[in-house]
């Protein structure tokens, strides 16, 4: 297994290309970014879940919030997404869009019997809630004419950077299964790196000089979900605490490709890389929050929720294939001639690799001011630890293990900063009929200007509600924008290769229905 060998693609990660440790760091805030959660209603309100109550999202938001709850609820969210993209590469500009629709959340509410009049223990409640934390939906493709590099490119000065023998390549390739165990290594046995001496470096490829038509895609699926079980209670109707465990599944798949055609080519058409990252993972963590309602029109929230300690399994797959015009060689007699090689396509082995993430640290404080029977108005600042955020594995050597560890840790911090991102949201309440509408800001969390991109998002939601004394529906639409960035791959000039740069929107309509009993 060699794990350094994975590209950046990889990592499917929206960021300048970074060493191979900086794959898991990327990993680890991808599996950690948490948008948008919960109801209609609480994310019709901006996602605030600190100092709300009542809602079946403060399961997994302010577990606190169960505390206010005088009677039984059941609920469910079905909600359908949209997604669209715009990728610049190279001067062109690429539009691809796709569809969703998921599961946004669901739970059960069990609603304590009220205590003795002359308690100060009012009441107290438990919750079960599934909800999805985040999506990893994506999709979008990129085209341009590179006059600079192309993908072989990254395989010759992954070479030199080796200083490899032409025999110490030659013996990463499996002539019975096809298969390599370096790029570099598919890359030579494919004929489209060459040595230059007798003992092989420095690498060089052919039609160097032909400008490359680049033709790319990438499609991501998948999600990270979240089980939670809640307990909390109501002292004197003015103090509400509460906490909550929440075991959390992540799946995350993605492929992506990349064509080079040679304009021009004497000895190569092109060529194709291809690559598919499969991911698993489970983990758990627990929260805490309390409620204090300081007058009936005024109350105040603190949540604060453990980094999610996760196990993580992936599978990567890689494969490059050939388009040859004829290689270049000389006969006996020392005249020109030019040959096909029977192999056009290798794969590299199978990269099977287990590790662990610590997420980030998440605390949340907010204020409800409610206008009596007619509204509220509340906002939320919420802290997000991404310099805390761990990565490490124990199926390397004791030294591997450190030094992964390690080198993780230094590329988190060198990397991201954490982050305090703000929402803001408000109800009105006319009969049995709501109106909604939220705003939230989350900062861009890296240290350094990457591409001169502003990766903050501004997430922008309104919705509409009817609730009576037995049954309620609620209806939200919470619209994404923001701006990330692709690099296919990594050369030692970062002047010979470009990134993609992504303008990213998305829609998210879901509908909450729900009864009390």
């Amino acid at each position: 297994m060699k794990i350094i060998h994975i590209s950046l693609v990889a990592s499917g990660i929206c960021l300048l290309a970074l060493p191979s440790r900086g794959q898991y760091a990327a990993d680890a805030f991808r599996f950690s970014e948490i948008i948008q959660t919960g109801t209609a209603r609480f994310q019709g309100v901006g996602g605030n879940h600190a100092a709300l109550g009542g809602d079946a999202s403060t399961i997994s938001g302010n577990p606190a919030g169960l505390g206010f709850y005088n009677r039984s609820e059941l609920s469910v969210s079905p909600a359908f997404s949209n997604l669209s993209t715009q990728s610049t590469y190279l001067g062109r500009v690429t539009s691809d869009s796709k569809t969703n629709p998921n599961l946004a959340q669901a739970s059960l509410v069990i609603a304590g019997s009220p205590q003795n009049y002359n308690r100060k223990w009012k009441r107290t409640s438990l919750g079960v809630s599934f909800s999805r934390q985040q999506s990893f939906q994506n999709i979008f493709s990129y085209q341009g004419r590179n006059n600079r590099s192309a993908y072989v490119d990254a395989a010759v000065d992954q070479a030199n950077n080796r200083n490899i023998s032409a025999e110490a390549l030659d013996q990463e390739y499996d002539v019975d299964f096809q298969q390599a165990t370096s790029l570099e290594g598919a890359y030579y046995q494919l004929y489209m790196i060459n040595p230059s001496t007798a003992a092989g470096p420095p690498y060089v490829r052919y039609d160097r000089d032909s400008p490359t038509d680049q033709f790319g895609s990438f499609e991501a699926t998948g999600a990270h979900t979240q089980w939670n079980f809640a307990y909390a209670g109501n002292y004197d109707d003015k103090v509400y605490v509460g906490a909550s465990i929440g075991f959390n599944r992540i799946k995350y798949n993605y492929s992506s490709a990349l064509e080079d055609q040679y304009v021009g080519g004497t000895v190569l058409r092109g060529s194709r890389h291809t690559e598919d990252l499969n991911v698993t993972g489970s983990g758990v963590n627990i929260a805490l929050g309390v409620i204090y309602k300081a007058s009936p029109e005024l109350q105040f929230g603190l949540a604060v929720t453990s980094p999610t300690f996760m196990a993580i399994k992936e599978t990567f797959n890689e494969l490059v294939q050939a388009d040859i015009i004829g290689i270049p060689q000389t006969d006996a007699n020392g005249n020109p001639v030019y040959f096909v090689p029977d192999v056009t396509e290798i794969g590299l082995q199978p990269n099977d690799f287990e590790y662990t993430i610590q997420s980030p640290l998440r605390a949340s404080a907010g204020a409800t001011y409610f206008f009596g029977k007619n509204g509220f108005i509340t906002g939320t600042a919420e802290y997000m630890g991404y310099r805390g955020m761990r990565v490490s594995t124990s199926t390397l050597n004791a030294n591997d293990n450190s030094a992964f560890r390690n080198d993780n840790k230094r590329e988190i911090e060198d990397t991201y900063t954490s982050a305090v991102n703000a929402r803001l949201g408000g109800e009105y309440r006319a009969g049995v009929f709501r109106a909604r509408v939220g705003f939230a800001y989350l900062i861009d969390p890296y240290r350094i200007n990457l591409d001169n991109i502003d990766r903050s998002k501004m997430l922008f939601s309104g919705g509409v509600g009817f609730r009576n004394d037995r049954f309620f529906a609620d209806v939200t639409g919470v619209y994404n924008a923001y701006t990330s960035a692709y690099t296919p791959y990594v050369l030692n000039n970062q002047g010979d290769y470009g990134s993609v740069e992504i303008q990213n929107r998305s829609v998210n309509v879901l509908l909450t229905l729900g009864t009390f009993f």
